[in-house]
């Protein structure tokens, strides 16, 4: 058995940044029988310039269609051959590809990532193709009303720039996408300033070097990739209503809070268990377990490199809209007024702590874990440092985000539903 003690953990994780600016970092877990590999890229939507929406997830799906060594099915074949999965996901700020298999083949899976990540073919056919692929995808996320909410919940907390727009895109947008803007894309994003290698279980750090040799030695030299930053010009409440004739209404309650560097980001994690993450929180007990008013409502957090948002989510039948607004915002107003009890807290803490050791139990997690903390913080923070700041959050603290952060002029809320006007929500988020 292996002791998880502090020191252990600080011995797991290494990193080393070549000369032409690639990353390589390894989480190395010998206990484990497999291995997650990933190559991360630092771009995502937010990259994306006017007229390019939707082009870093569709350069995503075409990394998969072939390469000068490899065709669309070899690439799939060559890993779930020998058991393994390949995939990748593209998100605001970043595009990983990675896959995981039994350790002994480390090897296989660096060749076969790498291949895709520097030599894609952009075939015309399959670009052809695989718009229509997308156009399904992004079919089926606006017919599921509780998806479609929180994509409108984004572009109501960031109107007309990057972040608020779909990661998928568009029709209007993939129909402009030509093989000439996804080669050049690829050619200005996917280089060597941008790039993170991670591998996470039996595997030296060592061995990542050898074999990360090649795709060193082939990655284009550049810097890493610029976004566009967030522009708030909110004053007031903001609603957006989305008619639709579905049984339910989706309710989505985005509140702009904080980046990931910013220090209160401890305290707002906290905040938000006590609101709305798990079974146990305020806003369950209130909505659901008291009122029966939803079958489904919680919050969760996002934090990108210069904003973040808390987003309060929830399905009801259109006649409550109202009723659970209003009991929502009073959980806000309560946080906002009155620090939790040391309990409360302490209850919370230990579910966040709890959660993120059970996350990293796996090679595919702890790569995960890697990548985004290189990308987002150009370093790897032990778990253990997460902690210890969770340890020092103090009541006082979850009532000052709540201060912060829990401001009309920071609401944006958002909803899929029959209503065919927005009457009688608006004067309720003046808190």
């Amino acid at each position: 058995m292996v002791r998880r003690d502090g020191a252990l953990i600080q011995r797991m994780y290494h990193f080393t940044r070549l000369p032409n600016g690639l990353r390589l970092a390894t989480a190395e877990l010998p206990h484990m029988a497999s291995v997650s590999m990933g190559i991360w890229s630092a771009v995502g939507s937010r990259c994306e310039r006017a007229g390019e929406t939707g082009i870093s997830h569709f350069l995503e799906h075409m990394l998969f269609k072939g390469t000068r060594r490899r065709s669309a099915a070899q690439i799939s074949q060559e890993i779930e051959g020998i058991g393994g999965y390949i995939n990748a996901c593209t998100s605001e700020e970043s595009t990983c590809y990675h896959a995981r298999a039994h350790a002994s083949q480390a090897a296989r899976l660096m060749d076969v990532l790498a291949d895709i990540y520097l030599n894609p073919v952009f075939d015309r056919r399959e670009i052809t193709r695989e718009r229509h692929v997308i156009k399904e995808e992004i079919a089926m996320t606006l017919d599921q009303p509780s998806h479609h909410v929180l994509e409108l919940s984004d572009e109501t907390l960031w109107p007309d720039q990057p972040l608020g727009r779909s990661i998928a895109g568009n029709e209007r947008s993939l129909n402009r996408t030509r093989r000439s803007e996804l080669a050049g894309f690829h050619t200005r994003h996917y280089v060597s300033g941008s790039t993170v290698v991670v591998a996470a279980g039996d595997i030296r750090h060592r061995d990542l070097i050898d074999l990360a040799k090649r795709l060193a030695r082939h990655i284009p030299a550049g810097s890493r990739s610029s976004w566009f930053p967030a522009v708030n010009g909110q004053v007031r409440p903001q609603i957006k209503l989305f008619t639709r004739e579905i049984e339910q209404t989706q309710l989505a309650l985005g509140i702009r809070t904080c980046s990931r560097h910013d220090p209160r980001r401890f305290a707002l994690r906290l905040a938000n268990v006590i609101l709305g993450e798990n079974m146990s929180s305020r806003l369950f007990q209130s909505i659901r377990e008291e009122h029966g008013l939803a079958y489904s409502i919680y919050s969760t957090p996002n934090f990108y490199h210069d904003t973040g948002s808390l987003t309060i989510a929830a399905g009801l039948d259109t006649a409550h809209t109202q009723k659970s607004l209003k009991l929502t915002l009073d959980e806000l107003r309560r946080l906002r007024e009155k620090p939790p009890a040391a309990d409360e807290l302490r209850r919370a803490r230990d579910y966040l702590i709890g959660q993120l050791e059970l996350s990293l139990e796996s090679t595919e997690s702890q790569m995960n874990w890697v990548g985004e903390q290189l990308l987002g913080f150009d370093q790897v923070i032990p778990p253990d440092e997460i902690k210890a700041r969770l340890n020092e959050i103090r009541p006082g603290d979850i009532r000052r985000v709540a201060r912060d952060f829990f401001q009309p002029e920071r609401l944006c809320l958002s909803l899929v539903s029959p209503l065919k006007s927005n009457r009688g929500l608006r004067k309720l988020l003046e808190l």
